[in-house]
């Protein structure tokens, strides 16, 4: 699994603080020109693991973060969609896993060939630690296929 640091997603250093502010994290921003519009789609989370997110927080981020996008991008001729990041998330960048601390996932060991269930207990630019049946086990993130939230 590749890291990617947030921090090299265009503007979205220049979002993630508004959002932040208002009491979530920015999990992913994507900034698509076509040909007579701009397409945004933007993914927030609660900040606490146990909330979910819901159609009144995502219109409270969209009417903030959407004013904020279009005078950074020169234009209003813009489309955002913003969503939670929902139950069934594949984890795509490693960068992700820092910002779902306490969260239950199962991740693909590419050494066991099979999944891990864990709690998220801490994640750098290198490695995730997981809390396995009260064990912490450190993956690095070439060990690592895949990873999605664990349903509960």
């Amino acid at each position: 699994m590749d890291y990617i640091d947030l921090k090299t997603i265009p503007h979205y250093a220049d979002c993630e603080p508004l959002v932040r502010a208002l009491g979530y994290v920015l999990v992913d921003l994507k900034i698509i020109p076509q040909k007579t519009t701009t397409k945004i789609t933007a993914v927030i989370a609660s900040r606490n693991p146990a909330k979910t997110i819901g159609v009144e927080d995502c219109s409270k981020v969209h009417h903030a973060l959407l004013p904020r996008l279009e005078a950074l991008l020169g234009t209003d001729n813009t489309y955002m969609e913003l969503t939670s990041p929902g139950t069934d998330r594949n984890i795509k960048n490693a960068a992700e896993f820092a910002l779902f601390a306490g969260t239950e996932i199962r991740v693909w060991d590419k050494g066991l060939s099979d999944w891990v269930s864990g709690t998220i207990s801490a994640a750098d630019s290198e490695s995730l630690t997981l809390v396995c049946d009260g064990v912490e086990k450190k993956y690095k993130y070439d060990e690592i296929a895949k990873a999605k939230f664990l349903h509960s």
